[in-house]
């Protein structure tokens, strides 16, 4: 017996050396497979931002993402899971503009576009170095040969390739539409950075004037100088006899002319049952404007969140500052009819925390709705020829059946979000990111319509030729290129024989919060780009939340570090208690005392493991035939086999909790609590072939044991599997380890 199980296991020794075992061999890169490994199997995984480091739900995703591919692997597949980094445009920029600021008391303007982009290029290695770091310690089994950054040459050449391809279909466009405008930032932000904070506020019920027929509700008594409208219900009787009429108020010193319209969307329940209109000011407002064909370039406030009508009571004034003074007004020209306390949802940045206004803004966007031309032979089942749209690739994927979501209920809010989906805006003010492919000559600063008549526009992968053309200074949202993620990785525009091998990918496996973020614009931009599917299954976990059930985070302090996991338990300790009670879709709680708990499993195996070797020390390893056994041992061995058929049942339909549930059972409770106590009297007690049958049971249930554990525990069964292998080597040939690493072995259960 190998005289390192005279001793407790010790992962921290173990991990780094067992990884570096693998990484050696070069079976993470699916062309070194044995050639057994023939069916493909891929998964990209969801790249990190490079804002910092790798938090529990990273360890999440890359816990499951790894067991599918070991267990595929195991199962002869050739398995891809390919590495990499997201650049997080936004998010990057903004951490490193808060360090210049912190350290150096100075802001991009001060250090110029060249040089910040300098900085954010040495922060974003750093950080990548870092999560790479991370990954490798938690055990990915990555194939780091094909690692990809969202904003590295190639997917740069894709990320235009496919922006030209839609603007020659018409399909991007640049317009002057509402958008979600960050005034700390000074960006526009999509709905996906918007977080909602429930806030106290005001609410208002006032008039514009005296002789105005309705009353109104708002929280926001500031944009009602930008109003055009006040929409009622058709079905409301008290204010049907106004509708279609129109009057004119002096509202606070600004002017105003007010249409009243009917409008189903109104509620008639909340507030008066009548909303004033701000088309400029409001996403809801904007489409009921365009609706009813009402003016909507009434802006009352600007890109820093300041009034930009009125006299010297309002005008230039922070909209809080202008907000006090128009209630007071109201309040003194007897308008304000009533103010109530309430709880708001206040939407803010999700990375810089300011208000987020909504501004028109000449911006560019994706048509979701726009009618086009199938070019592919075929996408998501629509023929060539055939006119579709974005949103009806989108939503036929999983209608018919191509793309299965895990749990089967988050198919309702994929839908949900498609069919609310207004036109993509994929700009973004910022420096750090993909820069807009499109050049332009004569350009006005104007920012409306009006303003492109003598401008000459090009859109290329490459810069046009001649002199005068300037760059669009704005960048791409991060999302357009993470869209393309799963194809761009293997080489497109490319035809390579990855992407012909690899695509369409196996799972795609993410929080269920990234569904309506990254997951919808995948299938959008590889229906329209391949004609197919980005992937065929969507497996979605949950938040991973502390011991109490509450949110992780850095001001509560509740947070658990995974290097501070694998410092102290072991990284298998760390991803069996992620998996195991984790089921598809839900939140998880995870606690320093459940990781200790499957440490200590950990170390019940490699007891285990002594305890057999010491016992069947000299014994040659036979062809497991259950007939040889003891009738008690066949008895054992149909058990054994009817858990790993269970477990093999539960890994293919991914259930993975359930699987890892049941080899932790087996092995604690069935193996090492009952086997191995009964074992003890037939060593001492029994006869020679009871003895050597339940020798070769052991042998045979510990090999069997540590391969279907391998996905879930992967450091310390690939260092049991060695000391097996050498403990097989009865003939003292050589036994190349290198070569039967137990992440290659087969799967006990074929078929």
């Amino acid at each position: 017996m190998n005289d390192k199980f005279l001793k407790p296991y010790n992962p921290q020794e173990t991990e780094p050396r067992i990884y570096k075992k693998w990484e050696d061999s070069g079976f993470f890169n699916p062309d070194n497979l044995p050639e057994r490994h023939k069916e493909k199997y891929s998964i990209m995984f969801p790249p990190a931002n490079v804002t910092g480091t790798l938090h529990m739900g990273h360890a999440l995703t890359l816990t499951i993402e790894d067991i599918m591919i070991r267990y595929q692997r195991m199962r002869g597949k050739k398995t891809l899971w390919l590495p990499g980094t997201d650049h997080a445009a936004i998010a990057t920029q903004s951490k490193v503009e808060k360090i210049i600021k912190k350290e150096e008391n100075k802001s991009r303007y001060d250090l110029g576009r060249e040089e910040l982009l300098k900085r954010i290029d040495a922060f974003a290695k750093q950080s990548h170095d870092t999560i790479t770091s991370q990954l490798r310690t938690f055990g990915a089994s990555c194939d780091w040969s094909r690692e990809a950054f969202t904003l590295d040459e190639k997917r740069n050449l894709a990320v235009r390739t496919v922006f030209k391809k839609m603007y020659d279909d018409g399909l991007i466009y640049r317009g002057n539409r509402i958008v979600n405008w960050d005034p700390k930032g000074q960006t526009t932000i999509s709905d996906d950075e918007i977080v909602y904070e429930e806030r106290d506020a005001k609410f208002y019920t006032f008039k514009y004037s005296k002789d105005f027929p309705i009353s109104i509700s708002t929280t926001r008594p500031e944009t009602k100088v930008g109003d055009v409208a006040v929409a009622v219900h058709p079905d409301d009787t008290r204010y049907q006899q106004y509708v279609g009429k129109e009057y004119d108020a002096i509202f606070c010193g600004v002017k105003i002319h007010i249409k009243i319209i009917a409008d189903k969307e109104v509620d008639k329940e909340f507030g008066t049952g009548a909303l004033g209109v701000t088309p400029a000011h409001s996403m809801i407002d904007w489409e009921m404007a365009e609706r009813h064909d009402l003016p909507k370039d009434k802006v009352v406030i600007d890109e820093r969140s300041k009034m930009t009508v009125g006299d010297e009571k309002i005008f230039g004034k922070k909209v809080t500052e202008a907000r006090e003074v128009i209630v007071e007004w109201l309040k003194s020209e007897e308008l304000l009819e009533k103010e109530e306390n309430i709880k708001q949802n206040v939407s803010t940045s999700e990375r810089t925390g300011g208000i987020v206004e909504p501004l028109p803004k000449l911006q560019w966007f994706i048509a979701v709705n726009k009618p086009f031309k199938i070019q592919h032979s075929e996408i998501n089942g629509i023929k060539t020829g055939q006119e579709t749209t974005l949103k009806e690739i989108m939503k036929n994927a999983v209608e018919k059946g191509q793309i299965n979501i895990i749990p089967e209920y988050f198919s309702k809010t994929y839908f949900h979000w498609i069919d609310n989906l207004r036109d993509w805006c994929i700009s973004r003010q910022i420096w750090y990111g993909h820069r807009i492919p499109v050049w332009y000559k004569n350009e006005s600063k104007v920012e409306s319509e009006k303003s492109k008549v003598n401008t000459e526009i090009y859109c290329g992968t490459n810069p046009p030729g001649g002199e005068g053309w300037i760059q669009d200074e704005d960048t791409l949202d991060t999302w357009f290129s993470s869209a393309m993620w799963t194809f761009s990785t293997l080489g497109w525009p490319e035809k390579t024989k990855d992407l012909e091998l690899y695509h369409p990918t196996d799972v795609l496996e993410t929080g269920y919060d990234i569904l309506p973020i990254w997951v919808i614009k995948m299938v959008l931009m590889t229906g329209y780009v391949l004609g197919t599917i980005p992937f065929k299954t969507v497996y979605l976990h949950g938040m991973v939340r502390d011991a109490k059930g509450g949110k992780m985070s850095k001001s509560k302090n509740n947070g658990i570090d995974p290097l501070n996991v694998t410092e102290k338990f072991g990284a298998d300790a760390g991803r069996m208690a992620l998996v195991i009670g984790n089921t598809p879709g839900t939140d998880t709680a995870i606690s320093e005392d459940k990781i200790k708990g499957y440490k200590n499993f950990a170390n019940k195996i490699w007891n285990i493991t002594r305890f057999i070797l010491e016992n069947t020390e000299g014994t040659k390893l036979m062809e497991e035939i259950f007939e040889k056994y003891s009738k008690r041992d066949q008895e054992l061995a149909k058990e054994r086999h009817e858990m790993i058929v269970g477990v093999t049942k539960d890994m293919e339909e991914y259930r993975f909790y359930m699987a890892g549930e049941k080899i932790y059972h087996y092995t604690w409770h069935t193996l090492a609590d009952i086997l191995l106590e009964e074992s003890k009297k037939i060593f001492s007690e029994g006869n020679e072939e009871e003895k050597e049958s339940r020798k070769q049971f052991l042998l045979h249930t510990l090999r069997k044991i540590v391969v279907i554990l391998h996905p879930f525990m992967p450091f310390v069964t690939e260092e049991i599997w060695q000391s097996l292998l050498n403990a097989d080597d009865a003939d003292n040939t050589q036994i190349n380890a290198d070569k039967h690493m137990l992440m290659i072995e087969k799967w006990p259960i074929i078929g």
